[in-house]
């Protein structure tokens, strides 16, 4: 089977072709055969488990006919990527609007807010950020959601 890079590259189109970005491939050796494990995501909103199902297929059908991945044993695991996923790009943010993010900057604050906007960058409680400045941004999850939630706060780092 080829290098991970090798099917991104091969993946990227049809997964585009089916309506979907392609986030990340990985290959890893699982026993004597091979997983292929394919993170994906829409540009603007959250995939249906239908949407995904159908991307599943496109690739399915695509690997088959292709004779690029040999005769080797492989598994194809296709979803999308779950809410502990930290936002690096631009499009992630946008399709968050409105939900509370925990963003710690490449100086190491902490800040905590909703995202408000992402064009051109995001906007996060009032501040903006560009996406160099953010080491590591990630979606809260809020059980019950109050009006003092909507305010955002700088933490100590």
């Amino acid at each position: 089977m080829k290098q991970a890079t090798q099917v991104e590259e091969f993946l990227t189109p049809v997964v585009e072709r089916a309506g979907a970005c392609l986030e990340e491939v990985k290959v890893s050796l699982q026993g004597k055969h091979r997983l292929l494990t394919v993170l994906i995501d829409h540009e603007e909103r959250h995939l249906t488990l239908d949407e995904v199902t159908d991307v599943s297929k496109a690739i399915s059908q695509a690997i088959d006919e292709s004779s690029d991945f040999g005769n080797n044993a492989f598994t194809l695991e296709v979803s999308s990527p779950g809410i502990d996923r930290p936002l690096n790009k631009l499009r992630h943010f946008r399709k968050n609007i409105g939900r509370l993010v925990t963003v710690t900057t490449t100086a190491g604050e902490k800040y905590q807010g909703r995202i408000e906007s992402a064009d051109p960058v995001p906007l996060i409680g009032g501040r903006t950020f560009a996406l160099d400045e953010i080491k590591r941004a990630m979606i809260e999850i809020e059980f019950r959601r109050t009006v003092d939630s909507d305010t955002s706060t700088k933490r100590g780092s």
